[in-house]
């Protein structure tokens, strides 16, 4: 199974989004064009459990500090929260035996965001994730 790019999801804005929340801007799209860099790969060389170590490797490369934890809920408290998807926010869900943390890069037709996200089928992967599953957005700080 090929991962989809954010071409192939038709994605949409939605038309009551304020003027500019989904545009991407400054580090916001730093962050999602450096998570892009890695789709189909795993540049963590960890077997399990790295989708967090993912996410701070792109923070720290895209010149924002991470949360310097394994731990991919250890992003429910960093950075700014805000309070829905917008590009460049990191996602924080919860799923059995853990957590998962991604990057938005868009909204889809359906209103769920899109991530790009390691450790998912074990490679990084830019795919929707359905809304409910998420608990938290926080915008990256310096």
């Amino acid at each position: 199974m090929q991962a989809r790019g954010f071409a192939d999801t038709h994605a949409s804005f939605p038309s009551s989004a304020a003027p500019g929340s989904m545009a991407m801007s400054g580090g916001s799209s730093d962050v999602v064009a450096e998570a892009r860099r890695y789709i189909g790969g795993n540049p963590t060389s960890r077997g399990s459990l790295w989708c967090a170590r993912f996410m701070n490797m792109v923070l720290e490369r895209s010149g924002h500090r991470g949360t310097g934890s394994d731990l991919a809920r250890s992003f429910a408290s960093y950075g700014q929260r805000v309070s829905g998807p917008q590009i460049g926010a990191i996602a924080v869900m919860a799923r059995r035996g853990g957590g998962h943390v991604g990057v938005v890069s868009g909204i889809d037709a359906s209103g769920n965001p899109i991530l790009v996200s390691g450790n998912n089928r074990n490679r990084v992967v830019e795919a929707p994730i359905a809304r409910g599953r998420i608990y938290a957005y926080v915008m990256p700080t310096g």
